[in-house]
């Protein structure tokens, strides 16, 4: 009954690993004397979150450690679990270590998603992390300095998962073809597999799906698989193919393009895609804010308010009723002008102080605290703008090195347009043509 359970389960459950001999790809974390590889050959194993985009093995490398090391395993989904269910998994596992407290028989508690834990279910682990309760792994797509609270990020590793590489997924590939129960039994010629790469993105998930439904779909043998073939297949199954967000990137990647790009009609098409696909809407909400900086910014200043509030009460509400902000707020940054002036402001700042981080601040405009330095010069020539016409002096604020170094320009649009004439009327020599 179980190998029959097992057959009839996704490829992508059929193919998973369970040894790092057997786990492909990520060799800076599990290679011969690398970060988790020596932790899991020494047997000291601390809290740990793995950070990487889909299908790059997040979920079966934390199977793989606690089976490695012979831990007791308990999983909790940041979607489907509360506060109530943490403090459950907590009480088992303090039960399961018997009283115990030598590091090697702490339990392990997989957290997948740990983004979408709120700030009352992480606190809720903290302690048991802290005592040593249990040892915590946790699984995110998003970036954990902003998603998960410092107390609990303080006391966790950040280890960092990549895309598979081309020749990951090849070698996945060929094990499924020759390997896996029921495609070994069937004649598959693989002539092409850039498709197939192509529509992966890195994601071995997403590659086995792909391989499946193009299997499925044959009616010959043996089954071909080249790019026209493989192309046309996932045309034909979309839906299938994209049911549980599979296409996570490439949606979200057209989303932000179509916002950028003012088409308030394709934006809204692609967010009807994500909330389908049962896309978080605080993630919609978040791109949204940084859409609203990088690519409206100070055409319309107007647009960062409103994804800001949009965040907020799409954190407030959630869904269905979500879906309503979020509409709201993509037509608005997708009809709105668009400016990414700020955006090449800072990336220009940055580069330079990339190059040289060193430059002197003039003496004008340091800080003078104490007689010694006033005596040293410090401040002395600083001019108070408000006390000038117009409230400015053509006082000199950079450093004698990037004088004359002009981060931001303004861009073509009704508000910039403004900014652009005070600039000029501040600073001809460096603003006006």
């Amino acid at each position: 009954m179980a190998e029959n359970a097992h057959i009839l389960a996704p490829l992508p459950e059929r193919m998973r690993p369970a040894t790092l001999e057997d786990y492909v790809g990520q060799q800076h974390l599990i290679g011969p004397g690398c970060v988790l590889r020596t932790m899991i050959d020494s047997g000291n194993l601390t809290s740990f979150i793995l950070w990487g985009p889909p299908g790059v093995g997040k979920t079966t490398l934390a199977k793989i450690v606690a089976q490695s090391l012979g831990r007791e395993f308990f999983t909790l989904s940041a979607v489907s679990s509360g506060v109530k269910e943490v403090r459950e998994v907590i009480d088992g596992a303090r039960k399961a270590k018997g009283g115990l407290f030598s590091p090697q028989s702490t339990p392990i508690l997989f957290i997948d998603e740990i983004h979408r834990f709120s700030k009352s279910q992480q606190d809720a682990l903290l302690g048991a992390v802290e005592d040593g309760t249990i040892v915590l792994i946790g699984a995110t797509t998003e970036n954990p300095s902003f998603e998960v609270i410092s107390p609990l990020l303080s006391r966790c590793q950040v280890f960092v998962l990549k895309s598979l590489e081309a020749k990951d997924l090849e070698i996945l590939l060929h094990r499924a073809i020759t390997e896996d129960f029921v495609l070994s039994q069937k004649k598959i010629d693989v002539r092409e597999t850039d498709a197939l790469l192509r529509f992966s993105g890195g994601d071995a998930r997403k590659l086995l799906n792909i391989l499946e439904i193009v299997v499925n779909s044959a009616t010959d043998s043996p089954v071909v698989i080249d790019n026209k073939i493989v192309t046309s297949c996932l045309q034909e199954n979309i839906a299938i193919y994209d049911k549980k967000g599979e296409m996570h990137y490439d949606i979200i990647s057209a989303f932000i393009k179509s916002v950028r790009g003012s088409d308030p009609n394709a934006a809204i098409y692609y967010l009807a895609r994500m909330l389908s696909a049962g896309e978080d809407p605080l993630f919609i909400a978040r791109r949204l804010c940084i859409l609203a900086a990088e690519d409206i910014g100070l055409a319309n200043p107007n647009g960062l308010l409103l994804a800001n509030a949009c965040f907020d009460i799409v954190n407030k509400i959630g869904m269905p009723e979500a879906r309503i902000p979020l509409a709201e707020t993509t037509v608005y940054l997708a009809s709105s002008p668009k400016s990414n002036s700020a955006y090449m402001a800072i990336d220009a700042a940055l580069a330079a102080v990339k190059e040289d981080a060193s430059p002197s601040v003039p003496l004008h405009l340091r800080n003078a605290p104490t007689s010694l330095m006033e005596n040293l010069g410090y401040s002395d020539g600083y001019k108070y703008a408000h006390d000038y016409p117009g409230h400015f002096t053509d006082l000199e604020f950079m450093p004698d090195a990037l004088r004359g170094t002009v981060f931001y320009s303004p861009a073509e649009n009704k508000h910039e347009d403004v900014l652009r004439k005070y600039l000029e009327a501040c600073w001809p020599k460096y603003y006006k043509k």
